[in-house]
C-alpha cells in the first residue's frame, strides 16, 4: 500500500493494471452471482467510472459476506436464541419490575372474561363490552382454563379494544397498529353482515339466491361504510337508501312483485338503526363473529404450542424480519468457492 500511495503522489501510478488486479481478487472472492457484475467492470474504459463500479460491487460482496454469516451462525442461533431472549428479557425484568403491569391487567381481565357467565342476551349490551365464554367450552360444566383459551380471549380483547385506553399490553406495542387495523376490518364486517341480514329478511329468498345481486350489494355497502367510524348516522343513511334502491331495481329486472311502501320504510329504517351500538341486529352479529375469531384465535395457539414442543422455533420467529429476509434471500455459496 505503501508503494502504491508513493506513485499515485508521483503519478506514476498504473491505473490500467491496478484495476486488472483488483478485479481479478474480486473474481476470486466474489460470489457467482456477481461474475457478471465484475466482468462487466472489465470492459470500462473510464478510470472514474471504473472506481465507481468496483465500490458497488464490494459492497455487494461486502453484503454476500454478512448473509453468508447468517447462514453459517443459523444452527448456532436456532439453539440457544430461546435461552438467549429468556435470560435477557428476565434480566430486563429484574430491573425494571413494573415492566409488564399492563401485560399482567390485561392477562388478568382475559382470565376474567373467561370465568365470569355470559349474559342472558347479547342484545341487552353494548357489544364492545360484551364477555365471551371461551371457544367450544361447555355451558354447564366449563373446562380448565389453560394458556390457550386465556390467550385468544386476550387478543379478542385486543379487537375490541378501547381506542382512549392508554394501558396496552407492553408485550404488544409493537403489534398496536395491525390490531387496530383488524379491530377496523371487523367492525366493518359487523356493519356489512348486519345490513345484508336485514335486506335479506326484506328481499326474499329468490333475489338473495342470486350471486350477482349478493355481489353488487356487498360491494355497495362496503364501499358507503368505509367511513362508518366518523359519521355512522350519515353513513347508515346513505347505506339504507341505495341498498333499497338495488332491491327494488332488482326485483323489477327479475320480475318479482315490488316493495310495498310500509316494507320500504321498515327496511329504511332498520338499516338506519344500525347505526346505534345497541341494535340488537348489530350485537348479534358481533356476539357470533366475536365467537368465530375466538374459534380461530384457539386454533392458532393450540398449532403453535403444539409446534413450540414437537420442535425448536426457526429462525424467522427469532429473528427480527429484516435478518430474516436476508437469511432466505441469500445466494447459495461460500467464500473461496470459485
Amino acid at each position: 500500500m505503501d508503494l502504491r500511495k508513493q506513485e499515485a503522489e508521483h503519478g506514476t501510478l498504473d491505473v490500467p493494471q491496478l484495476s486488472k488486479y483488483i478485479l481479478n481478487t474480486m473474481t476470486l472472492l466474489c460470489a457467482p452471482v456477481r461474475d457478471e457484475a465484475v466482468q462487466n467492470l472489465e470492459n470500462v474504459a473510464d478510470p472514474v467510472q471504473l472506481l465507481r463500479g468496483i465500490f458497488r460491487v464490494l459492497s455487494l460482496m461486502e453484503m454476500d459476506m454478512v448473509n453468508y454469516t447468517i447462514q453459517s451462525l443459523r444452527p448456532h442461533l436456532q439453539e440457544h436464541a430461546i435461552q438467549y431472549e429468556r435470560a435477557k428479557f428476565q434480566e430486563l425484568l429484574n430491573k425494571q419490575p413494573g415492566l409488564l403491569d399492563h401485560t399482567i391487567k390485561w392477562l388478568t381481565q382475559a382470565v376474567a372474561d373467561l370465568t365470569t357467565p355470559p349474559p342472558a342476551s347479547p342484545d341487552t349490551s353494548d357489544s364492545s363490552s360484551m364477555s365471551y365464554p371461551a371457544p367450544n367450552e361447555p355451558a354447564s360444566s366449563p373446562a380448565p382454563l389453560n394458556p390457550s383459551m386465556v390467550l385468544s380471549q386476550g387478543f379478542l380483547n385486543l379487537l375490541l379494544w378501547d381506542p382512549e385506553n392508554e394501558e396496552f399490553p407492553e408485550t404488544l406495542l409493537m403489534d398496536r397498529t395491525r390490531l387496530q387495523e383488524l379491530e377496523s376490518q371487523l367492525h366493518q364486517l359487523t356493519i356489512l353482515a348486519s345490513v345484508l341480514l336485514v335486506a335479506s329478511s326484506f328481499s326474499g329468498n329468490v333475489l338473495f339466491g342470486s350471486p350477482h345481486f349478493m355481489d353488487k350489494l356487498k360491494r355497495v355497502t362496503k364501499a358507503l361504510t368505509e367511513e362508518f367510524n366518523a359519521r355512522p348516522e350519515e353513513a347508515m343513511q346513505t347505506v339504507s337508501e341505495q341498498v333499497s334502491h338495488e332491491i327494488h331495481e332488482s326485483l323489477k329486472n327479475m320480475g318479482l312483485a315490488a316493495l310495498s311502501s310500509d316494507n320500504t320504510t321498515s327496511l329504511i329504517g332498520q338499516l338506519q338503526n344500525i347505526a346505534k351500538k345497541d341494535n340488537c341486529v348489530r350485537s348479534v352479529i358481533g356476539h357470533l363473529e366475536s365467537l368465530a375469531v375466538g374459534n380461530l384465535f384457539s386454533l392458532s395457539l393450540i398449532t403453535a404450542f403444539s409446534a413450540h414442543r414437537s420442535a425448536d422455533p426457526t429462525v424467522s420467529q427469532m429473528l427480527p424480519g429484516p435478518w430474516c429476509a436476508a437469511v432466505s434471500l441469500r445466494p447459495p455459496w461460500r467464500p473461496g468457492s470459485h
